[in-house]
């Protein structure tokens, strides 16, 4: 319940300080409203979309890793910046390797990284046409 406490307050400070409602939060966030309120509920499976929560906490000027410790998650910081010599693939790859190698990161999830790798790497390539 300490994230719907934070997306509370959130709310609150963006109503108090910017005059905004619940939907032009969703609008500056890009949060739908169901999900706010999902969020105030507590209502979710696992852990809310961390790309919303990001988005969510930048529109609001509000710290991530304050959203992510009332989550209970370890501080993932600000999301990884892209070199500009960088491709998208490149700028994924480089995040991959890097949980992988992440202490905080469960053992679960990295067995689950190197499988999805090992069957991506195996699969047959299909050729247009």
């Amino acid at each position: 319940m300490a994230f719907a406490r934070f997306v509370r307050r959130a709310i609150d400070d963006a109503r108090d300080e910017r005059g905004w409602t619940v939907s032009d939060l969703a609008a500056h966030t890009g949060v739908g409203r169901s999900t706010v309120f999902r969020w105030l509920a507590g209502d979710w499976q696992d852990y809310p979309e961390l790309a919303k929560v990001r988005g969510f906490c930048a529109a609001l000027d509000l710290p991530v890793a304050a959203a992510f410790r009332a989550l209970g998650l370890p501080d993932a910081g600000p999301a990884p910046r892209r070199r500009a010599d960088d491709s998208p693939v490149e700028a994924d790859v480089r995040v991959i390797l890097e949980r992988l190698a992440d202490p905080t990161v469960p053992a679960e999830e990295k067995h689950h990284i190197r499988d999805l790798l090992r069957y991506l790497a195996r699969r047959p390539v299909r050729r247009a046409g």
